[in-house]
């Protein structure tokens, strides 16, 4: 199978090379990297200025400039459209080091052919899950990381997984060819935050499945792009504003008869998520969104200026 690896840069060159330099460890070698720039000429010429033509393997690498910042749903298409012979797509995060059997598990559990997309477990640098795949509450209008902050080494039942599975995390999924065409491509008018989640349950209303691929791993070192830091009270405006807002729009989408309760719900939670931390600047952020959201509010911020 061969693969095209699609990587949306946003100005940092140096967590691209690094997940290059993961990536050329791969057991599986029939692959092909496909990166879209969204950070500018600047960005670009910096990105460009290290990349190498190729891995030490002989697969090819290719970047693109974005014409603006396209959002994450954005640079997907983009980069995964550098490569329309491929025969799955690994959507991955620039801030990400696969393990050298992450892509070749992936593959594995895509060509047992029963499923179209593809996920593993996403870790934190400390030994601990951040993901092993998701469940989306729509009754809540959240999202619900399975395994956050298990130990890394924790089994998972694989079969009984996927029978709940909702969705992957963006930051790592393979994606077939079936899943493209009959799903179709992001949605770029979410802008940032919540496309995959999106993408999964548009696909999976559509009679596609998700499979788990138990050990893909892939480290995550979280946020660097985009300012999600751990620290909720140093959040910057960005992330929880896209966060709160695109949560009210995949309710919007895949579930507007939830919409009412759901809008409810995350008003509620939000409240007390950043309430109960004093995280004061950050619940105004977070309402901002909430209230964008039900105005049908898409694509980039107004206020957004890169």
């Amino acid at each position: 199978m061969h693969v095209a690896v699609a990587i949306v840069g946003f100005r940092t060159p140096d967590d691209i090379f690094r997940c290059l330099e993961a990536l050329a460890g791969s057991a599986h070698t029939d692959f092909e990297v496909s990166i879209c720039e969204n950070g500018g000429p600047a960005a670009f010429a910096a990105l460009m200025a290290g990349l190498p033509v190729a891995l030490p393997g002989g697969q090819p690498v290719k970047a693109v400039q974005a014409p603006s910042n396209l959002g994450y749903a954005g640079g997907v298409n983009t980069a995964m459209r550098q490569a329309p012979d491929a025969d799955a797509w690994w959507v991955l995060n620039p801030d990400t080091l696969p393990h050298p059997e992450a892509l070749a598990r992936l593959v594995a559990r895509l060509e047992v052919g029963d499923c179209e997309l593809a996920g593993g477990t996403i870790h934190f640098p400390d030994g601990t899950v951040e993901s092993h795949g998701g469940r989306w509450r729509s009754w809540l209008g959240r999202a619900q990381s399975v395994g956050y902050g298990d130990p890394l080494d924790k089994p998972v039942d694989a079969p009984t997984h996927e029978r709940t599975l909702s969705y992957f995390s963006g930051a790592s999924l393979l994606v077939s060819r079936r899943f493209l065409e009959v799903t179709g491509p992001m949605h770029e008018d979410y802008f940032l935050y919540c496309e995959e989640i999106e993408w999964c349950l548009r696909g999976l209303a559509l009679g596609m499945r998700l499979g788990y691929a138990p050990g893909a791993l892939v480290l995550h070192n979280q946020g660097s792009s985009t300012g999600s830091v751990a620290d909720i009270t140093k959040r910057p405006r960005m992330p929880v504003y896209l966060d709160e807002r695109n949560k009210i729009l995949v309710t919007r989408d895949r579930f507007p008869g939830h919409l009412p309760v759901a809008a409810l719900a995350t008003l509620a939670l939000l409240v007390m998520r950043f309430g109960r931390r004093r995280a004061w600047r950050q619940l105004g952020y977070a309402l901002q969104g909430w209230w964008a959201g039900m105005l049908n509010q898409r694509g980039a911020p107004r206020w957004f200026r890169v």
